[in-house]
């Protein structure tokens, strides 16, 4: 503590260093100076307390933490100093959300009048009632389904426009905006403000959700907000808010503060962007990259169709090398001279084979008049028919008076049977 030493003037009020706390007054007041080396002298002796809660803030800078210890039951909260020679005979899980005992004590820095508490000694007892419901609640929508990436919906390639959903006038606003028009000049937002902490926070987002989803030309809602403790990124971890983003139509990136930071919201959402900034990457592409890319296909394109025609023109000069292409005139010459061949040697053996047939012909023909009985008649004989056609092969067959048809070699005649003719009487046997 620091010794002040009084130097009072006879008939003038005493130096401030000189008057205790405990004796100010409006004509002697305390200096600033001895009031917080006074608090400090008091704290003190309060020596160190054991005390319990859970870690809602740990900020690690240059190896030492700052962080803050909540209670249990309310909302009162301490802020807590952790010095890197300390941390390093600790356990190395602990982590934001941890429920946890403390040695502590108390420390008042009376050039800054800062108040805070030095940790000498830290431990778990449990999960903090807060990342316990977080748990449940994770475990919860896990079974629903509501993280299964096969519902998620892609982004559109280039959005009409891009909603947003942010705090006014918010670091967050100003990040996604400025990044998505340095990749695309034209892109289009539609702001839906809203309170990204506290009470006001959940029904306000959603209803700002609900009306950009109702929205017929936003194509994609970005909800984005700047880092923060885990305490005051807990709406966003709101089964009402969680449910409301699962039933929207339109797609929806979740850009809540940095990379560490995992709100349920990252595990419902469409997309996880890291940060604001990395939203605005996500959401639309950059102009840039795709001209390059159409340059890139277009240098492809051309490549690919200089190579196909010089190909082309390649074979087609060998077809016309070809010696049917160089003098087609020669190859129907041959075919006709083939052809003429072709034909006449089917003439002679038409016509060999038509001269066989007909002495073939010839040959049965006369074979067939030799057995024919017109030839036997033709020789002078007759066949006589009854009247009812049948042959007369025996007298017998013609008694006396039966008609007769007689044929000759030429023409028929009608007779009259006299009888049969003894063997002795007749005229000899030709007719």
């Amino acid at each position: 503590m620091t010794t002040f030493q009084p130097d009072t003037v006879p008939g003038q009020p005493p130096p401030p260093d000189s008057v205790h706390p405990r004796d100010s007054a409006p004509a002697s007041p305390t200096s600033v100076s001895r009031l917080n080396d006074t608090i400090r002298g008091f704290i003190e002796k309060w020596g160190s307390v054991w005390v319990e809660g859970e870690i809602t803030s740990w900020n690690v800078r240059g190896g030492n933490v700052f962080g803050r210890l909540k209670d249990g039951s309310t909302d009162a909260t301490i802020s807590f100093r952790l010095w890197s020679s300390t941390r390093q005979r600790l356990a190395d899980d602990l982590a934001v959300g941890d429920h946890v005992i403390a040695c502590v004590k108390a420390d008042y820095f009376p050039r800054s009048g800062d108040f805070t508490f030095a940790v000498s000694a830290m431990r778990h007892v449990g999960l903090g009632d807060q990342l316990e419901k977080l748990e449940r609640l994770r475990v919860a929508l896990r079974a629903e389904g509501l993280f299964d990436p096969a519902r998620k919906r892609a982004l559109p390639f280039l959005p009409t426009v891009v909603g947003l959903i942010t705090g006014e006038k918010s670091d967050a606003e100003k990040d996604v905006r400025r990044n998505a028009e340095l990749r695309w000049p034209q892109v289009r937002f539609r702001t839906a403000y809203a309170a990204v902490q506290g009470d006001r926070c959940v029904p306000e987002t959603i209803g700002a959700l609900k009306a950009l989803d109702a929205d017929p030309e936003v194509d994609v809602i970005v909800i984005a907000r700047g880092g923060g403790d885990p305490q005051t990124l807990l709406g966003f971890s709101d089964e009402r808010l969680l449910r409301a983003v699962a039933a929207a139509s339109t797609p929806v990136v979740s850009a809540i503060g940095h990379e560490n930071d995992r709100p349920l919201l990252d595990d419902v959402a469409d997309l996880r962007a890291s940060t604001p900034t990395d939203a605005a990457k996500r959401v639309v592409p950059d102009v840039a990259e795709q001209r390059a890319i159409v340059a890139q296909l277009r240098s492809r394109l051309t490549m690919r169709l200089t190579q196909r025609v010089t190909t082309d023109i390649a074979h087609l000069e060998q077809l016309r090398s070809r010696p049917a292409l160089r003098n087609p005139a020669g190859m129907l010459d041959q075919r006709a001279q083939q052809l003429w061949m072709q034909v006449s040697r089917g003439r002679d053996i038409i016509g060999r084979r038509w001269d066989a047939e007909t002495r073939r012909a010839a040959e049965l023909r006369a074979t067939l008049r030799a057995l024919s009985p017109a030839s036997t008649l033709a020789r002078g004989y007759a066949i006589a028919h009854l009247a009812d056609g049948v042959i007369v092969r025996d007298a017998a067959q013609a008694p006396a008076g039966a008609r007769l048809t007689v044929t000759v070699g030429r023409g028929s005649i009608a007779a009259r049977s006299e009888g049969e003719i003894a063997e002795g009487d007749g005229a000899s046997g030709d007719g």
